[in-house]
């Protein structure tokens, strides 16, 4: 049910109020992984050393990693509405300067500018959802949020290969940042109109001293563990983990007696929720891992092109989106067990596509498994999601948008930088991708039981 205080436009114009944050939150994700596929273009065209292309590559997921708790929090002090359009002016103006970029110092600066525009733009999309959705309308649209966000990665990837192979206007690497632009214009032109005011009439404020502690603690947590396994694990990374562990303890400890806290304590209160954010988390964070290895593999194993092994997630995505724009018309009963299924699904859909097809690609064989796969990462995820939203009151959207937006980026850079190691550790690819997948189904085996604590949780008074 909308609030009261909305005005009755509001209900008509929903559906483009969503296109237009899902457009963009589309864009925000894909630019996490469209540069990965032409950054042996990017690297020709610029002359960039390797430390270049990893700053390219990897200071875009850590800058935005860093903020998100912060902008989230930005989005109450200024409304949700006005951080998303100044978030989406700032990414559309950054992407343009990463696609004039004249040499790979300017572009690591602008990914990283790119990054703080992404960060200030995500939170507000499911804040806002969170606040004028609700019932089945919330559901539905969560929904379609879950696809955008888990498969902009994936979508990221087959885009990147499209526009830098065909070498648009002879301009290489540039169109996948310069693509940006007339979709950023489109979205600001119409935006203003469309989106509604969240603001509201809370004194809300910014604590600075809450700020520095996570962003140090952020940096030092996600730092080593993007750029620690290309340097051999030295020692430096490990002791910056562990400072950063620490310093994420003090932060949770903090936000319980802050006055204006970053995340409101009073929004993982409620049963249930602990465990269903842990839950969605993990199967982020599997999801993101198994399509970096499996991706890996698919071009040094089986000799895959960059698009190639892009398109040959599209089973998994066709899935994912199947379960996702379907779930919420299923019965309650049903609704109710999918969180707990999925997982399961996710898992026996990967372990048998790795234990059939890891040495020869067949596709009558890979895609219902990548389908299976597909669906069960939409099950364990969106329903869950939405479930999670229902028990906290729309007053504290930002705190669990944050939550929903950082915990998977950490369990992602975790996962990947974590199984990353094993899989290269392994004597073979073939063998890698094995244990990977291994300790994927063990990941979703926790986090069904986390699913099943939800569930349990919501079935007591």
């Amino acid at each position: 049910m909308i609030p009261s205080t909305l005005p009755a436009v509001t209900v008509v114009r929903r559906g483009p109020m969503l296109a237009v944050l899902l457009t963009g939150q589309a864009m925000a994700s894909m630019d996490g992984s469209i540069v990965s596929v032409a950054a042996q273009t990017i690297r020709q065209g610029l002359h960039a050393g390797d430390g270049a292309i990893q700053l390219i590559m990897s200071g875009y997921l850590l800058t935005v990693g860093v903020l998100l708790v912060t902008c989230a929090r930005i989005g109450d002090i200024v409304g949700q509405r006005r951080a998303f359009l100044l978030g989406l002016g700032w990414f559309t103006g950054a992407s343009l300067v990463c696609g004039l970029a004249p040499s790979a110092t300017l572009l690591v600066l602008a990914r990283i500018a790119q990054a703080v525009g992404a960060a200030l733009l995500m939170p507000q999309v499911f804040s806002l959802i969170h606040r004028h959705w609700d019932g089945a309308a919330r559901r539905r649209a969560i929904g379609l949020y879950s696809m955008v966000l888990a498969l902009g990665v994936a979508l990221g990837q087959v885009i990147g290969g499209l526009v830098a192979g065909a070498d648009l206007f002879g301009l290489s690497w540039r169109p996948v940042f310069l693509i940006n632009i007339p979709i950023g214009a489109v979205l600001l032109a119409v935006g203003p109109r469309l989106l509604v005011n969240s603001r509201t009439d809370e004194r809300v404020r910014l604590d600075p001293a809450g700020v520095a502690v996570l962003t140090v603690a952020m940096a030092a947590f996600t730092v080593p563990l993007i750029f620690g396994r290309d340097h051999g694990w030295p020692a430096w990374a490990w002791i910056s983990l562990a400072c950063g562990a620490v310093l994420l303890a003090a932060f949770v400890r903090y936000e319980t007696r802050a006055r204006h806290p970053l995340l409101e304590p009073a929004a993982v209160r409620p049963n249930g929720v602990k465990p269903g954010l842990v839950a969605c988390w993990i199967i982020m964070g599997c999801y993101t891992v198994f399509l970096f290895i499996l991706t890996l593999h698919l071009q040094s194993t089986l000799g895959f092109s960059p698009l190639q092994a892009g398109l040959a997630f599209v089973p998994y995505a066709i899935g994912f989106g199947m379960l996702s724009l379907s779930w919420n018309r299923y019965p309650r009963r049903l609704q109710n067990a999918l969180p707990v299924a999925g997982p399961i699904a996710f898992a026996v859909g990967a372990v048998l596509l790795v234990l059939l097809y890891r040495d020869q690609w067949h596709p009558y064989g890979t895609v219902p498994l990548l389908l299976l796969a597909g669906a069960g990462h939409a099950a364990g995820y969106s329903p869950l999601i939405a479930q999670i939203t229902s028990l906290v009151q729309p007053r504290l959207a930002s705190a669990i948008s944050a939550l929903n937006s950082t915990g998977p980026t950490l369990t992602g850079v975790t996962a990947v930088a974590g199984l990353g190691s094993v899989y290269f550790a392994a004597p073979s690819s073939a063998e890698g991708l094995l244990r990977v997948v291994t300790a994927v189904a063990a990941l979703l085996a926790l986090g069904t039981a986390c699913a099943t604590r939800v569930a349990l949780a919501r079935r007591t008074p």
